[in-house]
């Protein structure tokens, strides 16, 4: 009888992440785009908890003044009361969720070092020396357990409650949830070992000695022990434990001891456009504003022809080997050895666009760039004055010859487009760099190695952009989407991807892309469809290739890319675009559904 009234009760969900109203990493892209999927299915049983930082918040936060009498409500006014400072209310994006965030310096000091000593005493978990994230996420996990608690006591005999916790940041709380046998369904999920991204990039071979690592050794020789351990007790003690792709899921056994229940797989909140035509479209206008930056950075010291250029980009956090920007590198420069050979006159300009620390942006590209802008202004003016005149002359003359056009323009204007011109012109190579770092790295290092310096008779050109491209980016003016669909082609042949979030961005801006077997979506990818690269999707083999191979196979699928005609690309662009819709989270919510329910279900009534 108790099962069948378990099912009739309303379910609550509460979703627990660092990033909630938080942008710091890629669970805020999973967690913001999930939550207009979310919030139609469960509707107001839908609430997300995260930290309070004031100044992130005020982005995208509204608060409810009074909090309501549900039972989100007055569980927060049941917290405030206990002298904890608790911000209740919307987050503005789409869907608009309620949320609680819970502001971690409540928790300090004496109180602090309390928890401490039992994380130790009960899980033998090591805080000694810690970073002060470790410190923050403690004190949120608490905050987050305390209210969960609260919650359960005053309403689990009519909510069934579930609490589905994202990475180890949001997660310190759920041992001693599990411990107290507080009436709540729990989902722990990890989108990337804390172990497997040290170890990738690392160890030589990490899959092939995946089996043999020890997990609390290597997260000593890290300094990672209370990260690691905070994540294997999340995993053990959660009622469902799932991983984002069927790559993580191997690691999972070897450093969380747990295999994980269930793939959930990310999606994105896909708005695909009605008419087809129209985000070729935008492909065209964007492409335009790459286009004048290029002239800026490449034509004062030769230049190139623009209707004969592709677009290549990268990007991701910086991770040398682990997001395989060597292997790119690698791969570009017997791209470019085999243009040459070929004798091609078509152009490929590289964008490798991560976060590197940096003095400012190099002055001389800023300079060039104002210059073209000076040329771009002379040189509308004095088509304005050349069309009036020439109007003017061709109305009131007899004559049907077209007249000197030089006769038109002022010699001012004349003075000036030479002078500006004269002092744009270098004979300098364009800098394959566009900021001034702070010291040299391994991308500059092998960019030089490789001799992609940019000389004008190199057929690829690199632009290593040390920093995140934004709409206030002087250089671009415009944001990363933009970029994107401006783009032909998104490279990311990753060695360690747990998913892969920008393979996935190119597919839904309708950009053919390249990742790789070794990243979730690449294997999703690969377990879905067949024709994926007649699609557009190109897959890497980084699993059973070593790195020559698998340089020579990224090679091969560059120079197939340069030598097809406009129209197959664009065809490519319609075929990888009508794809998108497969990661739609409104497709894809159902894995977390099953989840949800699978966690009900194992909770002991």
């Amino acid at each position: 009888m108790e099962s069948v009234f378990s099912t009739s009760k309303r379910k609550l969900l509460l979703e627990v992440a660092w990033e909630v109203c938080n942008q710091v990493g890629g669970i805020y892209t999973v967690i913001r785009s999930k939550v207009p999927a979310m919030v139609e299915k469960w509707d107001d049983d839908y609430v997300a908890l995260g930290p309070y930082f004031p100044q992130k918040a005020a982005v995208e936060f509204e608060p409810i003044t009074e909090p309501d009498e549900t039972e989100i409500g007055q569980t927060v006014r049941r917290m405030r009361q206990l002298g904890f400072h608790i911000e209740y209310g919307y987050w503005l994006v789409t869907g608009r969720p309620r949320v609680v965030l819970f502001d971690v310096n409540s928790i300090s000091g004496d109180r602090l070092n309390q928890l401490k000593g039992q994380l130790w005493e009960r899980y033998e978990l090591s805080t000694i020396n810690v970073e002060d994230l470790v410190n923050q996420v403690i004190a949120f996990g608490e905050l987050v357990r305390v209210f969960i608690t609260l919650l359960a006591e005053e309403h689990a005999r009519r909510v069934d409650l579930v609490a589905h916790f994202h990475e180890w940041m949001a997660s310190t709380g759920l041992p001693d949830l599990r411990r107290e046998n507080v009436k709540v369904a729990t989902v722990f999920t990890t989108h990337a070992t804390m172990l497997g991204r040290y170890l990738a990039q690392n160890e030589l071979g990490f899959y092939g000695k995946l089996p043999f690592f020890d997990w609390k050794r290597e997260a000593q020789h890290y300094n990672i022990e209370a990260q690691a351990t905070i994540e294997r007790l999340s995993a053990l003690q959660s009622h469902v434990f799932t991983t984002v792709s069927d790559v993580t899921a191997r690691e999972c056994e070897v450093f969380l001891g747990r295999n994980p229940d269930l793939i959930l797989p990310n999606g994105l909140n896909i708005q695909r456009f009605v008419a087809t035509h129209e985000f070729q479209n935008l492909h065209v206008r964007y492409k335009e504003k790459i286009h004048e930056f290029v002239m800026g950075h490449f034509f004062q010291s030769y230049s190139f022809d623009l209707e004969k250029t592709l677009y290549f980009f990268t990007s991701g956090r910086f991770e040398f080997s682990n997001k395989g920007y060597d292997l790119t590198l690698e791969a570009l420069a017997r791209l470019n050895w085999r243009m040459r050979e070929a004798n091609m006159d078509t152009t490929v300009v590289m964008f490798m666009v991560t976060r590197q620390p940096y003095h400012t942006i190099d002055p001389e590209v800023l300079h060039s760039r104002a210059l073209l802008d000076e040329i771009r202004e002379t040189s509308e003016a004095i088509q304005k004055q050349i069309g009036e005149k020439l109007f003017l002359a061709a109305a009131s003359s007899n004559d049907i010859a077209l007249p000197d056009l030089n006769a038109f323009v002022d010699e001012y204007w004349r003075l000036r487009l030479r002078r500006t011109i004269q002092s744009w012109k270098t004979k300098h190579l364009p800098p394959f760099v566009t900021h001034n770092l702070v010291q040299e790295d391994d991308m500059t290092r092998f960019i030089r190695q490789a001799n992609l310096v940019n000389n004008e008779y190199d057929r690829v050109k690199i632009v290593y952009h040390p920093d995140f491209i934004a709409s206030t980016n002087p250089l671009f003016g415009l944001d990363y989407g933009q970029f994107v669909r401006g783009c032909h082609l998104g490279i990311f042949p990753s060695y360690y991807e747990p998913w892969g979030y920008t393979p996935l961005e190119c597919v839904v801006r309708g950009i053919p892309t390249v990742t790789s077997d070794q990243s979730g979506f690449g294997d999703f990818i690969m377990q879905i469809m067949r024709d994926y690269e007649n699609r557009g999707i190109y897959v890497v083999n980084r699993k059973t290739q070593n790195f020559n191979e698998a340089a020579d196979q990224l090679a091969n699928i560059l120079f197939r890319f340069v030598r097809m005609s406009q129209r197959d690309r664009i065809a490519q662009r319609n075929r990888v675009e009508s794809i998108a819709e497969v990661f739609d989270w409104n497709n894809l919510r159902s894995y977390y559904d099953t989840a949800h329910d699978l966690a009900l279900k194992r909770k002991k009534p």
